[in-house]
């Protein structure tokens, strides 16, 4: 247990002093600003004493450092994680295969076959654990670009005085992604495709989130990873994948990590900053490479987003990197709050040279075409028999561009893993056209593929979506009424509004 509870700030400065529940409904800032501990705990000296534990009880241990025993007993935390990861396929959880020189973590083998499933389950049971205790409701919104909406929806279908409402981008997510979100019908799950690009999608929940008296009447919660226990659960899967590869914890590790919106690899540099120890964080993008732009140059300017074949990461803004740059500003909110206001108005943001220097020596970068990516789809089956799907595939490619000028095969006691974001199947055309025939489809996610569907169009506006949640809310709330529970108004309460 830490030894004083953790609070949360906000990246801006408009927030101080929050506690984990309070952080965990808040989701974004009233400044517009992103949840951060204000202390990162430091574990150097004790994480070697968990080498032996599943994932679930490691969960555990890393949650219960930035969620103190005040706000839930560890008996009860314990609980919530050790269910949280029987809804896993695989009995280590998250398992790692050896491919060649390097390794594959398998974040696919929870019950939507993507990696968004560790953090998402475990956030599930949270907020009902919350709401059960303070009998009241939240209104979950969330954006997606094909994986979290289905994490998401799995995790939150059926509880309890929780509605979710997802929105993603009409036409720019894989068959299997639409199916398997708008193949649940439960009354709480709502789908929204937005006719535009996630960023849209991303830019309508930011917004509703901004307008604070709606965000108070209707209990808004965020499921992205602008909530920052999706980034505390994610931690595990680093420590853990260390632990099954140095069971003495006698080595170094590497992490090649497929992302657009910069939650997944940003646990990993949390992991790293709390004494894991962690050689290198490749970022590997797709050709959406905002990313990859400002690690090799500074700039972080926003370009339109292209449409690729890995679309869960065609993400034109990261939403995460704030949290980034928090850090790499010397935390400095002022200076941050400037940064981003300069961004919103005008597209850019520039790092000078010694901030670049210092952002270099946290993260590598690479950058997968669409070229580059059906390539190494087709190379690994060939060469190795093994399937990636096209984002795995753009951090596999990553290592492969940069094996030789960071020198992991002359380092000792080194691994390399790359992070396995989604089962091939997910993206089964795609792998299809790189390796001349279709990846194995798992029943479980087969059987979405003709199942019935629910799900509403609407334009690119946040009044339309402010009005279909005002308008959907109510007609469930008339069908729930009668319930011992308090309206969604009441967790005003919860923050003292």
């Amino acid at each position: 247990m830490a030894p004083q509870a953790i609070r949360y700030r906000s990246t801006r400065g408009g927030a101080s002093g929050l506690t984990f529940e309070q952080a965990v409904f808040e989701g974004l800032a009233p400044d517009g600003g992103l949840m951060v501990p204000d202390v990162l705990p430091d574990v150097s000296g004790k994480y070697k004493g968990w080498s032996k534990l599943s994932f679930g009880e490691l969960a555990f241990e890393i949650a219960s450092l930035y969620c103190s025993e005040d706000e839930i007993p560890a008996a009860d935390l314990r609980e919530i994680m050790l269910r949280s990861y029987k809804t896993f396929s695989h009995p280590e959880t998250v398992p790692s295969e050896k491919i060649g020189d390097m390794y594959i973590m398998e974040l696919f083998h929870g019950p939507t076959f993507a990696f968004k499933d560790v953090a998402l389950q475990a956030l599930g049971n949270i907020y009902e654990y919350f709401l059960k205790r303070n009998k009241r409701r939240i209104t979950v919104l969330g954006a997606t670009s094909g994986d979290t909406g289905s994490a998401a929806i799995y995790g939150l279908r059926g509880k309890e005085n929780v509605e979710c409402f997802i929105l993603f981008p009409e036409g720019r997510v894989s068959k299997i992604q639409q199916q398997q979100m708008t193949s649940v019908l439960d009354a709480n799950v709502h789908c929204v495709a937005v006719q535009g690009t996630f960023d849209d999608c991303q830019d309508i929940v930011k917004g509703l989130f901004g307008e604070l008296d709606f965000k108070a009447q209707y209990g808004l919660g965020a499921v992205n990873s602008i909530n920052w226990a999706r980034i505390m659960f994610q931690i595990t899967y680093y420590f853990y994948t260390y632990y099954k590869l140095f069971p003495k914890c006698d080595g170094t590790i590497s992490f090649s990590v497929p992302t657009g919106n910069f939650g997944d690899i940003l646990a990993g540099y949390y992991a790293k900053r709390m004494g894991l120890p962690v050689k290198h964080l490749i970022v590997a993008t797709n050709s959406n490479d905002i990313l990859h732009r400002f690690f090799t140059t500074g700039d972080y300017d926003k370009h339109p987003v292209t449409q690729t074949c890995s679309p869960s990461m065609d993400i034109g803004i990261s939403s995460n990197f704030e949290r980034y740059l928090f850090y790499l500003f010397g935390e400095d909110p002022k200076r941050l709050a400037d940064a981003m206001a300069k961004f919103k108005t005008t597209g850019k943001l520039h790092a000078d040279q010694a901030e670049l220097a210092r952002a270099r020596q946290d993260f590598g970068s690479g950058c997968a075409r669409e070229d580059a990516i059906h390539k190494t789809i087709k190379v690994y089956d060939e060469k190795h028999n093994y399937c990636l799907d096209p984002h795995t595939a753009c951090g596999v490619y990553a290592v492969d561009e940069l094996r030789n000028s960071l020198r992991w095969p002359q380092m000792p006691n080194h691994a390399m893993v790359v992070l396995g974001t989604a089962h091939p199947a997910k993206f089964g055309e795609v792998v299809k056209q790189a390796m001349g025939r279709p990846p194995t489809m798992p029943p479980a996610l087969g059987a979405v593929q003709h199942a019935p569907t629910r799900f509403e169009v609407l334009p690119n506006s946040m009044e339309k979506v402010r009005a279909n949640i005002e308008e959907t809310v109510a007609r469930r709330e008339m069908q729930v009424a009668g319930r011992p529970c308090q309206c969604w108004s009441g967790l005003r309460r919860l923050f003292g509004r």
